[in-house]
């Protein structure tokens, strides 16, 4: 039962100290372990809307009392709380966790927390019950101390509640009453019932201060992202034409390279050469130039108000547009003649390009975020992101965050989202585990993850399992692209079509977010030399023409639809890997309600795999059942126990089944 309440104040606990005359004594309550909460409440854990919150927490007390727990919660914007009844569980533990939960109906900062009391009466009736059991018939000092209890609860209670514990009060102060009439009203259901709905908490616990929860938009957790270079595209123009057909592949989230001006000094050419050529465009991420700087757009791509109108349009397909959010500037950005105090400088005056070795980016100068002015660069950082969020931009894919301040992306992000709860962050940061990590606490809604390296079948099961059931499972959500404009790895150079059919599927049936850059869907995989993960004539510093037209897109496509209708598949903590009895063979078996996904992959572009996939009797599926591949509509007979599979490179590299309900 679901009630609105204002939530009492817990003092926070201090060291002993001399007690004032007449001072009631300190609660015995104790609420221990809370969850959900990161670093004991310093960090929000997320969730989507429409999601059901299970909180937990350790409440006991000394002594043997009967002990109550409610949770209660509130959204964003709201006074008032709601309040529902929290149970304990593990029963091995004698009932010292507890465990209850609600709903979150849309976005933005919910609080939550817990209060906890002794029942008084519960305890008496069960002591009252345990020894009648035992044969003690004449109670009267113990109904006594009841009538003082329902005396005390008739006086909270209202309506046909008051009517009950009224009557009940009646009969257990009849001295001529028999006293098993007393015994059974005593030990009734109804006034059990009357007596938890009005319970005496005057001397209960609440958690010192409420914990919090960030809810986003289901977008957040669950979408098919495609990377292009507009100007590949056609600019503008070009993109929105093709709209209706992304509409129809599936893909959710359109993410353009950075669209500003490009500088021309110590402009790249082809293949990153440090002399550009006459018709170089150079790269997006140099931005800055005689355009502007990071609130301008290329004129080659089109003005300020056909991005407007590309954003609207891609809205009434259902598509998003996201935006790169790259901070770093040309040589020619007016930021350099403006402030050249937030640049890098060295001791001889010269400013300090960006590095990442082996690589060097001559084009492209680093702010300091720790010069004088660090006040003035974070609030223009501000100005440009809300900027684009004006010109209706809710989704930024963030260009290396873990080279610019922890606190930075904090501060911006908690302010961003107060003002507009519906934007989404994607933390594009390969780097250290721990970095990564904590700019998913502090508030990026997606991360992109190492799963690009992941290939065989124990790396996949070990990483994807970690995410899943590990800390990260509360605050950081993966993305698995599959490539990017910087990766092609090894693993797909190597092996041609059936290698990119495999990433794809593991991508779009694992995580409920996934993306690929254009040029993936024509399986391009030529690097410069043995060793890179660049691209040969890579895309970043020459112009393609690009088009829908890639024999992998009718794949890309059934995969969107079936995501889609399979609910499985929009969560990565419902996924159990399953025995194979053969390592090139990976599978897995996710469930939502009555929606359940076996998915089996050939891992080894070279060679037919077969091997034997083990339903195991605690996945809870009958004995026998029927399957059908997504990806083909055959059906299969399937059992608990041991199921012969057979993949092949080019032919079938993959099932994607559905669960036949009975």
């Amino acid at each position: 039962m679901v009630k609105d309440y204002i939530v009492p104040r817990t003092p926070p606990r201090t060291p002993p100290r001399a007690l004032a005359a007449g001072e009631r004594p300190p609660s015995r309550i104790r609420i221990e372990q809370p969850l959900p909460r990161i670093d004991c409440g310093r960090y929000p854990p997320k969730r989507c809307e429409g999601d059901f919150v299970e909180v937990s927490a350790d409440v006991f007390r000394d002594g043997h009392d009967v002990v109550r727990a409610v949770v209660y919660w509130r959204g964003p914007g709201k006074r008032r709380w709601q309040e529902a009844p929290m149970q304990p569980i593990d029963a091995h533990l004698d009932g010292v966790r507890w465990a209850g939960g609600f709903a979150v109906e849309h976005v933005g900062r919910w609080e939550w927390t817990i209060e906890a009391w002794s029942d008084a009466f519960a305890t008496w009736r069960e002591e009252l019950g345990r020894k009648l059991a035992f044969g003690q018939h004449s109670l009267p000092s113990e109904l006594a101390e009841g009538v003082v209890l329902l005396r005390d609860a008739a006086g909270r209670a209202r309506g046909e509640d008051r009517r009950v514990i009224g009557q009940a009060l009646a009969l257990l102060e009849d001295p001529h009453a028999p006293e098993a009439a007393k015994h059974d009203t005593a030990l009734g259901q109804e006034l059990l019932g009357a007596l938890e709905r009005h319970p005496d908490r005057s001397r209960s616990t609440v958690l010192e201060r409420p914990l919090v929860l960030d809810v986003d938009r289901v977008r957040a957790r669950f979408g098919a992202w495609y990377e292009l270079f507009p100007r590949s595209w056609g600019g503008f123009d070009g993109i929105r034409e093709q709209l209706p057909r992304f509409a129809e592949l599936g893909f959710d989230v359109l993410y353009l390279t950075p669209i500003h001006p490009i500088g021309e000094t110590a402009r790249k050419g082809r293949d990153g050469a440090l002399v550009a050529g006459a018709g170089d465009p150079g790269s997006p991420w140099a931005i800055g130039g005689k355009g502007g700087g990071h609130d301008a757009i290329d004129p080659q791509l089109g003005t300020v108000e056909e991005f407007e109108g590309l954003v609207a349009t891609a809205q009434e397909h259902g598509v998003e547009i996201a935006l790169d959010l790259a901070i770093h500037c040309s040589a020619d950005h007016p930021w350099l003649r403006a402030h050249p105090e937030w640049f890098m400088q060295r001791p001889d005056g010269t400013l300090k390009y960006a590095e990442n070795p082996p690589k060097k980016y001559q084009d492209i100068y680093n702010l300091d975020f720790d010069c004088a002015d660090w006040r003035g660069l974070w609030e223009a950082l501000r100005k440009l992101v809300l900027l684009w969020v004006a010109r209706g931009v809710r989704i930024f894919r963030v260009d290396n965050p873990h080279t610019k301040p922890l606190a930075f992306w904090e501060w911006l992000i908690v302010d961003v989202r107060r003002r507009h709860p519906d934007v989404i962050f994607l933390s594009e940061a390969f780097t250290r585990r721990a970095v990564m990590r904590e700019l998913a606490k502090l508030g990026f809604d997606q991360s992109y993850t190492y799963f690009t390296w992941k290939n065989s079948g124990a790396e996949l099961t070990e990483y994807v399992s970690e995410l899943a059931f590990g800390e990260e499972r509360e605050y950081l959500r993966p993305n698995f692209f599959v490539n990017t404009p910087d990766i092609l790895t090894a693993y797909l150079q190597h092996g041609g079509r059936p290698a990119f059919e495999a990433r794809l599927v593991l991508a779009a049936t694992i995580s409920p977010a996934y993306g690929i850059y254009s040029g993936f869907e024509h399986c391009e995989n030529v690097a410069p030399h043995e060793g890179s993960e660049e691209y040969l004539h890579s895309e970043k510093y020459e112009l393609k023409q690009r088009r829908l037209d890639g024999p992998l897109l009718p794949l890309a496509e059934r995969l969107n639809s079936i995501r889609r209708d399979n609910r499985a598949l929009h969560e990565l903590a419902n996924i159990t890997f399953l025995d194979t009895a053969n390592d090139a063979l990976i599978a897995y078996f996710k469930r939502t309600g009555d929606n359940a996904i076996i998915t089996v992959v050939n891992i080894d572009f070279r060679s037919d795999q077969e091997g034997l996939v083990i339903i195991s009797p605690g996945l809870g599926l009958p004995p026998g059942f029927d399957v059908v591949d997504l990806l083909d509509a055959t059906g299969y007979a399937w059992r608990t126990g041991e199921n012969y599979v057979r993949l092949e490179p080019g032919t079938r590299v993959a099932h994607v089944m559905h669960v036949q309900q009975p």
